[in-house]
């Protein structure tokens, strides 16, 4: 009787990863919305080429073509939406991105003290809220801090970004784009010793290299929000 060997099956090995996704919310007319982002890639070539995007369509009412329609455009602005959110799925074909629930823009909040019955002296451990890095962020490069701040002890290349949930600090010039406050934090701020920035960002507010006051270009810097609005004063 010949032996039968049994093949092991090999098990589809899985890994959960994290990104850092734009959330864009149309607007009518659709249009005029779109000529937003037309300006903001005039602005700043390439800033959405590779990003991972998701829809938010719960601000608008738009049919299954309608929507079709609005993808089709986004794609032609080398735009890649990653998923939709904020419609119902019967508007949805097999060939539109998925519909997208469970998103968090993961607000970093303290949290309460747990009574538990642990010794006094007992250390309990806690994450980091800042993050150091002692050598530059070259051109290309993206460094992404949601826990807190972000300082870096050089400069920032051009085409490189730094993404963090609360303030950014560059001892250095600043050539990339720093996008702070991502968690919603609208207190945090940008600092740079030398300010080149091709693209700053406080809590989705943004300002991109043309709209920098030309007489503040080379010079330390400060970026926070009054409002709505980004401020960008020089840092004394």
């Amino acid at each position: 009787m010949e032996a039968v060997a049994k093949v092991q099956r090999q098990m589809v090995r899985l890994r959960g990863r994290s990104y850092v996704a734009f959330v864009f919310v149309p607007t009518v007319p659709i249009q005029d919305w779109l000529a937003e982002i037309d300006t903001t890639i005039a602005r700043s070539p390439g800033f959405f080429a590779g990003r991972p995007v998701v829809i938010d369509l719960s601000s608008v009412d738009l049919s299954q073509a309608g929507i079709g329609h609005l993808l089709t455009s986004l794609r032609d602005r080398n735009i890649r939406v990653l998923g939709i959110e904020g419609v119902e799925e019967a508007r949805l074909t097999p060939s539109m991105p998925p519909l997208l629930s469970g998103g968090r823009s993961c607000v970093i909040e303290p949290s309460a003290p747990k009574k538990t019955e642990t010794k006094p002296e007992a250390k309990v451990e806690t994450k980091p809220t800042s993050l150091l890095l002692d050598s530059p962020v070259r051109s290309g490069q993206t460094v992404i801090f949601p826990e807190g701040d972000v300082t870096i002890l050089g400069s920032v290349g051009s085409g490189a970004e730094v993404v963090a949930g609360g303030s950014i600090h560059v001892y250095g010039a600043l050539r990339g784009r720093a996008m702070a406050g991502v968690n919603g934090h609208t207190s945090a701020r940008i600092y740079c010793q030398k300010i080149e920035a091709e693209l700053l960002a406080i809590d989705g507010f943004y300002q991109t290299a043309d709209d920098i006051d030309a007489a503040l270009r080379g010079k330390p810097a400060q970026a926070w929000l009054q409002g709505n609005t980004m401020r960008i004063t020089a840092l004394n």
